[in-house]
């Protein structure tokens, strides 16, 4: 099959989160298979000067406005994937990130910006695409690719199957109702059925509305969004659409995160070897400035700074893990009042907290190299990529049992410890004393060597390769070329 998949990042190229894991590894993976897969993205600085083989391909003008548009024709730095690159340097050419300045402000043109995303990947899926490559299936993701299937809806004729992959339902591409027209959609469609959300229009809506099939990244967090409490306020929609909506869990890399191989860590280990562990343990203790303590249980936090991912429980926890003796060391970036109440808890408590504001590859390696414990609290989390790479490492995750979280980690109770297949620590309810008895938990069988080692090579274990993931979307493609056939 031959499949355009749009994403705004990918790995390595550009990254945010993890939308650009899964849209460096997914496409590989469907390629391995056989099929004949091309990724079309933003040409971002980064991605125009990290792509290979790179070629002018066509010229598309001054489409939405945007600027001088061309296409570029590459590959993924492995070479692995073919990549099409949209360059149009008024809209990507810019310092700060791909949605965000560097003062963290919404770029105020970003539904042009990704409006041209989308129109791009329209045009590229038309019988008359500059690239004599028609693709059979458009496979776009989350909102920034939103707009792709509502263009071809209003456009008409041929098209290839669609599929939208909702990433995170929270982040839905809102704007002002007065950006249809700015985009050159008809009016016609800015209706309930169609483009309008709340008085205005959601590219994540026009996706869910338009595309043949929609799918998400957990089948927990498919049967959630169906709800008022996870559906952010398109679950109406959804449930109405339910009989097209797939839970596909999401995979991990294991070209990228093994400790057996990944040139980030101080010593590469093997999960079942816990001198390896212990080393990397004493490295990242030194790097963070924390006692150089082999004994204490180390905590890690990997994780955009924000409720949503249950840092405030996090934060009213502290005492009780501190108290037991434990340390701390997280890195990420969120909202300004938690990053600051962090920094706080790391000086009130020198050598036992550390924290990093911002994001850094290697580092992020090196904790999950380093920590006993990855801490998950989120309130919600579609996959979670973070607790999927840590089983790896031989870090067990301590995660609220919701969307990908409930599917992936099997809480440490006497049935599972006697069977053998506990993978972490799992707790029910979003509050921070919940949070409290799930660390308690953690840090008493931390006391218990052989009892720790058992998960520990349970989570090893683990295998969430994406070829499974790949095979299950290669049948939903299969199955939606085939009912065109049928009709």
């Amino acid at each position: 099959m031959r499949v355009l998949f749009v994403s705004s990042e990918v790995y390595p190229l550009i990254k945010t989160g993890g939308l650009a894991d899964v849209a460096g590894a997914l496409p590989r993976a469907l390629v391995e298979l056989g099929h004949d897969v091309r990724i079309l993205m933003p040409g971002y600085p980064q991605a125009l000067e990290a792509a290979t083989d790179k070629r002018e391909v066509a010229n598309l003008g001054v489409p939405l406005g945007a600027g001088e548009t061309r296409l570029i024709e590459a590959r993924t730095p492995d070479g692995g994937v073919p990549l099409l690159l949209i360059d149009c340097p008024a809209a990507y050419a810019r310092g700060g990130g791909p949605y965000q300045d560097g003062a963290g402000h919404d770029w105020p043109d970003n539904p042009v910006r990704f409006g041209l995303l989308g129109w791009v990947a329209a045009v590229l899926s038309q019988p008359t695409t500059p690239l004599g490559w028609v693709p059979d299936i458009l496979h776009g993701n989350d909102w920034q690719a939103g707009l792709a299937p509502a263009f071809l809806h209003a456009w008409g004729g041929p098209r290839p199957a669609t599929v939208s992959t909702i990433h995170n339902i929270a982040y839905q591409g809102r704007f002002p109702a007065d950006t249809v027209a700015r985009l050159g959609l008809p009016w016609s469609m800015y209706t309930m059925e169609g483009l309008e959300f709340w008085g205005g229009l959601s590219f994540l809506k026009a996706a869910l509305v338009y595309s043949d099939q929609i799918t998400t990244v957990s089948p927990t967090y498919a049967r959630e969004i169906q709800t008022p409490a996870f559906g952010c306020g398109l679950e109406g929609l959804l449930a109405h659409r339910a009989a097209d909506v797939t839970g596909i869990l999401n995979g991990a890399d294991y070209g990228v995160w093994d400790p057996s191989s990944d040139p980030h860590l101080t010593q590469r280990y093997q999960p079942a070897a816990p001198e390896g562990k212990l080393a990397n343990k004493l490295a990242l203790q030194g790097e963070l400035g924390l006692d150089r303590d082999g004994g204490a249980p180390l905590g890690i936090v990997v994780s955009r700074l924000n409720d949503m991912k249950g840092m405030d429980l996090l934060l009213a926890a502290l005492p009780t893990l501190i108290g037991q003796g434990a340390q701390l060391a997280v890195v990420g970036t969120g909202d300004a009042h938690l990053e600051a109440e962090f920094q706080a808890a790391a000086q009130a408590n020198p050598g036992r907290i550390a924290v990093r504001i911002g994001y850094d590859e290697g580092l992020a390696h090196r904790m999950q190299a380093g920590g006993d414990m990855l801490l998950m609290p989120s309130r919600a989390e579609p996959c979670g990529l973070t607790q999927i790479y840590a089983f790896r490492y031989g870090t067990l995750p301590v995660v609220h049992r919701t969307g990908g979280l409930a599917d992936t980690v099997v809480d440490s109770t006497y049935d599972t410890l006697l069977a053998g297949t506990a993978t972490g620590f799992v707790f029910e309810q979003p509050t921070a004393s919940a949070l409290r008895w799930c660390l308690e938990r953690a840090v008493s069988l931390y006391r218990q060597p052989e009892q720790w080692r058992r998960i520990r090579l349970a989570a090893a274990a683990q295998d969430f390769a994406w070829r499974r993931s790949a095979e299950r979307y290669r049948r939903l493609y299969a199955a939606l070329l085939s009912a065109r056939e049928g009709r």
